[in-house]
This record gives structure tokens, sequence and C-alpha cells, in this order.
């Protein structure tokens, strides 16, 4: 009886985790595919050169592993093929746990992921979280014995269905926008007002006098302390956005892109930019021309090679740079339109949805 309530337990936990982990990255599996690409490109120099080539199908693998994390938990609660769930599960966590440590030890990826842009660790807490998970399937492992031996036909029709209707939710996220954005960028957000801190930073420094360290909450005037280093001690105040910037040959734009009413077409990669529905684009830039709304193109590309854009559109608009990081954690489709109102982000929309003028004159003058 105790084994079965401990088994019980670890079943819902492991099971639990599984399925929320995977249900956040389904929500955004383009997120959980440029994880992985960082993940192939430190792979392909420490390693082995071959996961370089890894990278185009990181889409792909991503889909797949997301909706593996779902299946599996749901198998373990509801004891379908209990097993064999526990096996792969195992394989799955070890895998993760040497991503996550290798990561951690040698500072390679700063964010494993886990859980998407919903919930930020670090690599250490993403590595003990696996540590954690391990011993917890370990211990389903140990009393595997006592596993169902069968699963009722609901069960397996449920897990089939689950995983049937996680792919679809997947593949509606990639063609349009995630169903719910955890990302700095999301829709009602000033970016602005989050590239400030949300309270004074606080820092305490480390000096060295007379052979010993010290900790200080102000830095000295006493010459004769030697600096050793300086810690913030309120970590949680950083602003949500650090990395945000917009510029051209002239200079530093990000000021001006948070004036007045922006549209912002947004390209993370020029040489991968889909190209399916610029014509769309072409037409909404042309309908807004002599609106009070300026359309701006913020791409990841040389300069050369914006230029050649926009002359081939026709686009008579303000041309900027940006970081291809930046552009991604902005809006998840490549090209994408993002609407700003004095900064504050007032919708988002994938290129497969691109809006005709009307659209967005609408949410500007309600």
């Amino acid at each position: 009886m105790v084994k079965q309530v401990i088994l019980w337990i670890l079943r819902l936990l492991v099971g639990g985790l599984f399925i929320f982990s995977g249900l956040i990255k389904v929500n955004d599996p383009v997120g959980a595919a440029i994880k992985l690409e960082e993940y192939f490109d430190v792979f392909s120099n420490d390693i082995a050169g071959f996961f370089y080539y890894l990278k185009p199908f990181a889409l792909y693998i991503g889909v797949f592993l997301v909706v593996v994390e779902v299946v599996l938990g749901l198998m373990l609660i509801l004891g379908v093929r209990s097993k064999l769930t526990t096996w792969a599960l195992g394989l799955m966590i070890l895998f993760f746990t040497f991503l996550t440590f290798y990561s951690a030890y040698f500072n390679k990826v700063t964010d494993c992921g886990c859980f998407g842009d919903a919930i930020k660790l670090t690599p250490w807490e993403s590595f003990y979280k696996d540590v954690i998970l391990m011993i917890m399937i370990a211990g389903i492992f140990v009393l595997r014995d006592s596993l169902p031996k069968s699963s009722p036909t609901w069960a397996k029709y449920t897990v089939r269905a689950v995983g049937i209707i996680c792919f679809a939710l997947s593949l509606t996220a990639i063609r349009n926008l995630p169903f719910i954005d955890f990302r700095a960028y999301k829709v009602g957000v000033n970016i602005p007002e989050n590239m400030q801190p949300s309270a004074p930073l606080q820092y305490s420094y480390v000096m060295k006098k007379d052979g010993q360290e010290v900790i200080l909450d102000q830095y000295p005037t006493d010459e004769s302390y030697e600096f050793v280093e300086m810690n913030l001690k309120n970590p949680e105040n950083l602003p949500k956005i650090s990395d945000f910037a917009v510029w051209n040959s002239e200079g530093d734009f990000s000021q001006e892109v948070f004036t007045g009413n922006k549209l912002l077409i947004l390209v993370s990669n020029y040489g991968k930019m889909s190209d399916s529905h610029l014509a769309e684009i072409d037409e909404l830039v042309q309908s807004l021309h002599a609106t009070p709304i300026q359309v701006v193109l913020a791409a990841a590309a040389s300069e050369d090679e914006i230029q050649q854009l926009i002359s081939s559109r026709g686009w008579d608009i303000l041309a900027l740079q940006a970081d291809a990081t930046v552009v991604k954690t902005m809006i998840r489709s490549n090209p994408g339109i993002m609407l700003l109102k004095d900064g504050t982000v007032l919708a988002k929309f994938h290129h497969n949805n691109t809006p005709d003028a009307s659209e967005v004159l609408d949410l500007y003058i309600p």
C-alpha cells in the first residue's frame, strides 16, 4: 500500500511536470527551435561538427520533442505502457540533464528553455531541476513491478487524441503566433518603460584592505581599499528589456521608434525571410502612406541587404538595422508586423495574417 502511494505521487509529479513543460513549448514551438539551434551551434563547435547539420531541422525536432513530452507525461499518469514509458522518460531526462549540466558548467547557453519564456531558470537551476526529476524517475524505475500491467482502452485513445491535438496546436502556433505570449514584447507592454529598472538598483562592493576582504554597501572614499568586484543586490529589479536597439548609418533611432504611431515590419533573418505574403505587406505599406502611421522596417541584415529589400518592394519607408536575437524575441514570424503607439505594443501579426490598412487604423483610432 505504501509503495502504491509513493508510486502514485511520483507518477503524478513526473508526469505533471513533463506535461506542463511540453504544453508551454507547444504554445511556442518556434521558440523551442531557436533554443535547439543554440545548442546545435555550441555542440558543433565543442563536441562534433555534425550537430551543425541539424540546425535546418531544429523546428521539426522541436515539434517532435514537445509533443513527446506531453504524451509521455500523460502515459505515465494514465498507466499506458508504463514500463516502456519509464524507460523513455529516463533516457529523455538523461539527455536533458547532460544538456543543462554542459550549459551550466561551461556557461554556454544561459537559458535552457525548459519552460519556454514562461519561467526563466538559470543554467544551474535547470540542472538541479533535472537531477531531481532523474531521482524521481529512478524511484519509479525501482518500483516498476508495481506499475499497471495494462491500461483501459479509453486511456490509450486519450493519449492518441492528446498527441494529435498537441501536434495540431504546434502547427497552428508556427503558422500564426504563440497563443499566449510570455515575452517582454507582448501586447500591452510599453517597451521604453520595460527598458528601465523597476526600482533603483543596489550594489554591494567587495573590497580588500590589509589582505582582508570586506563587503560594503557604498563605494569607499578611502583609497587604501582595493576593488575586487561589484555585485547586484536586487537583480529582480533589472530591466525586462536590456538589448533593444535599432539604427542605420545616420545613428540610433530607438527613441524615434517609440514616438507616435509606428508599424514595424520585422525581419529576423534576411536570407530565410518568407516571401509568401510580401504582396499583402506591399499593399499595406502603400495604403498607409498618407496616414498618421509611419511604417518602419527593422531587419537583422546588412545595409546593402536592407536597401535591396526596400528597393525591390518599392517601399518608401524608414529602414533600420536590428539584432537578430532581439527581433526573434519580439515576434515569432519572419517577416512579422508589430504596431506601436508611443512605444506601447498594440498588436502583433504573423505574415500569414497580414492585416489590411483598415484593420490597422481601427486599432489606432477605435
